[in-house]
């Protein structure tokens, strides 16, 4: 009797200790958490520059929804705002600005020969078209439907209120 006693406490006691053990034995950080550590420690460079402009000032030079087109906004944050253009409730563009301030994103514009609106303009792969203004903010359209074509990235450029970002400081 006493044995039998025995084994109902003993076998629960053992199964505990042997999950606490397995449970706290240290585990080797993922991919992504040491990711996190190696770009939150003191002195690595931030992804945004400290003086970018807030997203929030970019909204006023986004165009506004046109006949057929719903303009919505998408994201903000420091040196960025998005903006989605809808068609018939179907997701057929992105718009974007942001702050090149303290990134390299402004060097593709240097060899440019094309323009859009007077700015210098590049092809980012197949569906991305973008212009550099005041050499600083890059003003992106990206097409989310093969019915928005290059071309209609080249209008929507210049559907912006370019000349305001220009005076943006």
């Amino acid at each position: 009797m006493v044995l039998a006693r025995w084994r109902q406490i003993l076998a629960p006691v053992l199964l505990s200790v042997l999950l606490l053990v397995t449970a706290c034995s240290p585990q080797p950080p993922s991919r992504f958490e040491q990711t996190q550590v190696e770009t939150t420690q003191k002195g690595a460079p931030s992804a945004v520059a400290t003086d970018a402009t807030q997203g929030g000032a970019f909204n006023q030079f986004f165009p506004k929804s046109v006949s057929g087109y719903e303009i919505v906004p998408a994201q903000e944050k420091k040196g960025f705002a998005e903006y989605k253009v809808n068609q018939g409730g179907k997701n057929v563009a992105m718009l974007a600005i942001s702050d090149t301030t303290g990134t390299p994103a402004a060097e593709k514009f240097k060899n440019s020969t094309m323009k859009i609106a007077g700015y210098p303009a590049v092809e980012q792969g197949q569906n991305g078209t973008a212009i550099l203004v005041n050499d600083r903010y890059q003003v992106k359209v990206l097409s989310r439907d093969p019915s928005f074509t290059k071309e209609n990235r080249a209008e929507w450029l210049t559907k912006f209120d370019l000349n305001g970002l220009t005076k943006l400081s």
